[in-house]
Formats: structure tokens, sequence, C-alpha cells
């Protein structure tokens, strides 16, 4: 019998964006083979997901440079990686204040077993997207930054929410990390298509790690208080 794992590796790996996007603007695939992740992302699944249980999903925008976009895993940072999963990752460490944000909380939930055990992370977008700033370099560049770039990747979004839900997920709610443009989107989405019962917002790690560091506690508890609420 396939596991929960094991749908979700043959999802990532066969993740791909074949369409036209808005000029200046590029794919983040961390799963297409030139990064070498997938011997992580299989060992962290497999790590977590080898039933066939299902979990509840939580959605967040896009895979981001120093996040997912390298190791593969939704706001999974290098460092985070190995201190709560104990798997290493070649290369450079890398450092994300949402990845800090999101195993606080889990560790706060009852650890990376427990947590994982009841949700399944992944994002509306499940690749990203990157373009160069002012200075040249290359930065983060969300779904919904462009309505041109919206446009475009519509359809592979909708076809990969699709998806996710076949991996075991439980759909009388969904929650959706970022609860400004990608609430909103998601909630269009699901008026077409139906895919969950209702849409749960949470204000996205990013934001709170970056406005609102102080009252990061007060955060984790509201996720948690939401959470709770499904296992009560």
């Amino acid at each position: 019998m396939s596991t929960f794992a094991d749908h979700v590796l043959a999802f990532l790996e066969g993740l791909d964006f074949s369409g036209s996007l808005p000029e200046g603007i590029s794919i983040l695939n961390p799963y297409s083979g030139e990064n070498n992740v997938m011997p992580v992302v299989s060992s962290f699944y497999n790590k977590y997901y080898n039933d066939s249980n299902p979990r509840y999903l939580i959605l967040g925008i896009n895979p981001g440079r120093f996040g997912a976009g390298v190791t593969g895993i939704p706001f999974t940072d290098t460092i985070r990686l190995e201190k709560y999963s104990g798997l290493s990752f070649p290369g450079p460490k890398t450092y994300e204040t949402s990845s800090v944000f999101v195993y606080e909380m889990i560790e706060r939930y009852g650890g990376s077993e427990k947590f994982f055990g009841d949700f399944f992370i992944g994002a509306v977008s499940p690749l990203g997207f990157t373009c160069k700033g002012k200075n040249g370099r290359i930065k983060n560049f969300n779904y919904y930054d462009s309505p041109y770039l919206m446009q475009a990747v519509s359809g592979f979004i909708s076809e990969s929410l699709r998806k996710q839900l076949e991996l075991g997920i439980k759909r009388d709610v969904c929650f959706c990390m970022g609860s400004g443009k990608n609430f909103r989107y998601l909630s269009r989405v699901n008026e077409n298509f139906g895919y969950f019962g209702r849409i749960e917002p949470l204000d996205h790690p990013r934001f709170i790690m970056q406005y609102r560091a102080k009252q990061k506690d007060q955060y984790i508890e509201h996720y948690l208080r939401k959470f709770s609420e499904l296992m009560s």
C-alpha cells in the first residue's frame, strides 16, 4: 500500500510549469534535479509520513529562496532541518525567519512527530518565483505580486491544489498562511472548485517575524488555538 510519503514524493517529483511567465520572472523549482534535494526531501517525508493517515492541510504562498527553495520542504531552512529532524543538507547553511516561527510553533504543539502526524504543509503555488531587484540581486517574487503572473499560473495552481488533496487530505477545513492576498486568492479558487469546506486564515510567519516579532508568542498561541479546535 502506498503511504502518504509516497504520494507526496510523486507529487513533488512531477511538478513542472511549462507555460509562459511575464518578462523578468523566473521559476524556482527546488525539485527539478539540479539542486539534488530529493534525497533529503525523501528522508524527511518518509520520517514523518510513512503511513496512510489523513492530515489537515496548511497552505503557504510559494517556496522562498532560503526555505523550501533550498531544502524542498515548506517553511524549513537548513538550520531547522538539522536541528529538529536530524537531517543534514549539503552546502551552505540557510536561515529563514518564517522557519524560526513555524518550528517554535511546532515544538509548542508537541514536537515534529505529533505535528506532522496531524498536518501537512504545502503551498498555494508549490513552485516559487524570483526576479531581479533594482540592485541586480535575485529576490523572491510571490505569485500574487503581479496580476500577469497570477493569470499565467492560475491553471497550474488549481491543478496543484487538486493534486495535493489526493495526497490524503481532510477537506472540511484548510489553513491558509497569509491572511491578506493569499487568503483572498485561495478563497476565490475554493469558491470555483469547492476543494474545502472552509478556509481558515492565519497571519503569515514572515509578516509576524518582520512586523510583530514582540508578539510572536501571542501569534503562536493563536495558531495553537485554531488547531486545537479541530482536535477537541
